[in-house]
């Protein structure tokens, strides 16, 4: 029975780890895509130097703007041959006669109100076009919370089933023993004399239980943190740090491991002491 109880709780946190690690990546990887919303405003190319400046203030006293970046028409043809690659020199023709606009690029201290600034910004003077990828950003908005909604829902789901196949196991491992309890009871034991073994015994088997999912998944992420990276290098997009994570990780299932562990067993013992 004792290693009934110290394999479910092997099985049952490795598989919450493991979820865990993804659940938590994706919602890193949501965040930086998020954090990448940002608004261009396009400024008129008749606009004088104090009407971008008067135009600049008025973004700025805007609730919800956290920044405001000049991008010269010089920076933003450059930006668009760098982007085009080896096709894009063809553009440096219009180097002497650059017909772009000079852009603010804006962005918001929560990504969710972009379009809500969105939609003030092109009240005012002087901005000609403001773009922020409407459709597209929305519909991202969209999936990214039904993606964390559905991820909280399942790791939930996981830690309840975790809670239940853990500390029955373990309630089967000490109804095992109900003969010896009983016998206690009637030599005179006091209840805190009987729990205390059993309550030490449930956080042994929870902390023993904890150590392979601990390793596996430590590992496991060592190796996907390493090969991600370097695939990832030239990217906006990144997966948390091994460290501390890989170290959080490995507290909360050692905490898991022992908590589930001793609450199945002062559960399973106070059924006989109240008998």
């Amino acid at each position: 029975m004792t290693f009934a109880s110290v394999s479910a709780v092997t099985v049952t946190l490795l598989l919450v780890g493991v979820f865990f690690v993804i659940m938590m990546n994706l919602n890193k990887v949501a965040t930086s895509i998020e954090e990448d919303v940002i608004i261009r405003v396009h400024i008129d190319l008749v606009a004088t130097d104090d009407e971008q400046n008067e135009l600049k203030k008025q973004i700025e006293a805007i609730p919800g703007v956290e920044s405001i970046t000049y991008s010269s028409k010089e920076e933003e043809l450059e930006n668009m041959i760098k982007s085009l690659g080896k096709e894009g020199e063809v553009f440096r023709l219009f180097e002497q006669d650059n017909p772009l606009n000079d852009v603010f690029v804006v962005k918001a201290k929560n990504p969710h109100d972009t379009g809500k600034i969105a939609k003030q910004i092109e009240k005012l003077k002087h901005a000609s076009k403001v773009n922020y990828g409407q459709a597209n950003v929305e519909k991202l908005f969209r999936f990214l919370e039904i993606s964390r909604n559905v991820g909280a829902v399942l790791i939930v789901g996981l830690l309840f089933t975790a809670i239940f196949l853990i500390s029955n196991t373990i309630k089967i491992t000490i109804i095992a023993r109900k003969r010896e309890i009983e016998i206690m009871r009637l030599v005179g034991a006091t209840n805190g004399f009987i729990r205390w073994p059993f309550f030490l015994e449930g956080l042994w088997l929870g902390v023993l239980g904890s150590i392979i999912p601990i390793t596996v998944v430590v590992s496991l992420y060592k190796y996907a943190h390493d090969y991600l990276t370097a695939k990832l290098s030239n990217h906006f997009i990144q997966i948390l740090s091994f460290d501390p994570f890989a170290y959080q990780i490995a507290a909360v299932l050692l905490l898991m491991g022992a908590l589930i562990g001793v609450w199945g067993s002062v559960m399973s013992v106070r059924k006989f002491l109240k008998a």
